[in-house]
């Protein structure tokens, strides 16, 4: 039974720590639409979108102002289009008109995101996953509300160095198309290595093959509500620390639950997962960064910062498992530079790098996340920095993403502006060594000796 000290300990968390539910997305598969013909396949997805997901905002605004909890988000998320337009699409141009419809459902619905422009390609490319692939500098440029994600490694196949070089070169190529906007398309774009199927986060949403034909997965965030918790207990042992820490993230993940089931019951679309992640904002207050300095670093990426962040996910999850019906996604902290105060002035100061970054990667659950690099950058140093980060997620059996910004025309000591949750960065500087050969070798990087598991 809730009583009145929960209800006003909650208040408190939404009105004065940030606590939100950050995202309702609703997954919808799009197999069904499968069409040779590309005008067929288009008003299908069309007709199947704007059906299913017609009730979806004005039923996140309404639990939110029944509940009083802020829903900042509602999203969708579709099949990966490599896979709906194989047989419609000959050419790049076809894929983008997928794209153009996705863009115009998620603006008829109201949906601020849809995700799922996405291929799969870990072990090898389809003719039709080369083409969307090579589509995405278009389709970004050409749309404002659609996500672009793609898979080129998992634990079970190794790594797919035929897309990771490739992506590196759409990385750039997205960059330059929309440089008007100070390369705004690449924070829509995320390369995976063992994407999971359930994310609700975007820009690396997209709905799973062995899904249901349509879901609700929810996502919850509340670094502010942490950090105002471990405030409680400075100073005290880890023990002490880490109890704090599960006791607040079960409480966050209640307010996630009692949304994601009041949406799927009056939806009437099943319940997918929450989605437990610690998901910062640029708003004073709502920032990993400052978690990890509330348990005792001077300023991220200090020495501690890895071990600090380890513990602050493996508790997160500890704590928020037990207060779900069912947790998936990514779960745990999101450590995004240009959507995270503390980390932005943690670079501007010198204590937090690319390299440290990277580290805290192996640890965290998702990976390096809205860092603005130069943007003449090599496309092979991004190539190199991708599989750089699919090798940790492939060796630590862990889902590993890459989404880089280079800002075509800006350098090192300069910043850019993206506004909203995206918030602003400070351009980081890459390696500059060469990694042109590693990247030319092509190929497949073999799966661990650990994954042969059957």
């Amino acid at each position: 039974m809730i009583n009145i000290f929960e209800v006003n300990e909650t208040n408190k968390m939404i009105e004065q720590e940030n606590l939100d539910v950050r995202t309702i997305t609703m997954g919808i598969s799009l197999l069904d639409c499968i069409d040779p013909d590309l005008d067929a396949l288009n008003q299908k997805i069309y007709e199947k979108i704007t059906t299913k997901a017609r009730n979806l905002v004005a039923t996140g605004d309404e639990i939110a102002k029944e509940y009083g909890i802020p829903v900042v988000n509602k999203r969708i998320s579709v099949t990966p289009i490599a896979l709906v337009g194989g047989a419609a699409c000959k050419k790049t141009e076809d894929f983008v008109t997928i794209a153009r419809t996705l863009d115009k459902c998620a603006k008829e619905v109201g949906v601020n995101f849809i995700g799922g422009y996405s291929a799969l390609v870990s072990k090898g490319m389809t003719p039709a996953e080369e083409l969307l692939i090579r589509s995405i500098p278009q389709a970004m440029a050409e749309t404002e509300r659609v996500c672009s994600s793609v898979n080129v490694g998992s634990t079970k196949t190794g790594i797919n160095m035929d897309a990771v070089k490739l992506m590196g070169e759409i990385v750039l190529a997205t960059a330059e198309a929309t440089r008007e906007q100070d390369s705004l398309g690449c924070a829509k774009l995320v390369v995976f290595c063992n994407a999971p199927d359930d994310n609700p986060f975007m820009a690396g949403a997209f709905h799973g093959v062995t899904e249901a034909d349509c879901i609700i997965n929810v996502g919850v965030s509340g670094p502010g509500v942490v950090k105002k918790a471990l405030e409680q207990v400075r100073g005290e042992d880890f023990g002490t620390l880490c109890e704090m820490i599960k006791r607040t993230a079960f409480k966050v993940t209640r307010v996630g639950q009692l949304v994601a089931r009041e949406a799927s019951r009056r939806l009437d679309v099943p319940f997918g997962i929450v989605d437990l992640s610690l998901a910062p904002t640029p708003a004073i207050g709502d920032s990993v960064a400052e978690i990890l300095e509330e348990i005792g670093l001077e300023r991220a990426g200090a020495p501690g910062t890895t071990a600090a962040l380890a513990l602050l996910n493996d508790q997160v999850k500890k704590g928020g498992v037990m207060a779900a019906a069912a947790v998936g996604g990514l779960s745990g902290a999101f450590i995004p530079v240009s959507e995270d105060q503390g980390m932005i002035d943690a670079v501007n100061e010198g204590a937090l790098t690319l390299e440290k970054l990277e580290a805290m990667t192996c640890v965290c659950s998702v990976g390096l996340d809205m860092i603005a690099v130069p943007g003449d950058t090599k496309a092979t140093t991004l190539a190199g920095i991708i599989a750089d980060e699919s090798a940790i997620g492939m060796v630590n059996q862990k889902t590993t993403a890459v989404r880089l910004i280079p800002v075509i025309g800006k350098g090192v000591g300069e910043t850019v502006e993206f506004g909203g949750l995206l918030g602003y960065a400070p351009i980081m500087p890459v390696n500059s060594f060469s990694c042109d050969a590693f990247v030319q070798r092509g190929g497949r990087i073999p799966a661990p000796i650990h994954s042969f598991k059957n």
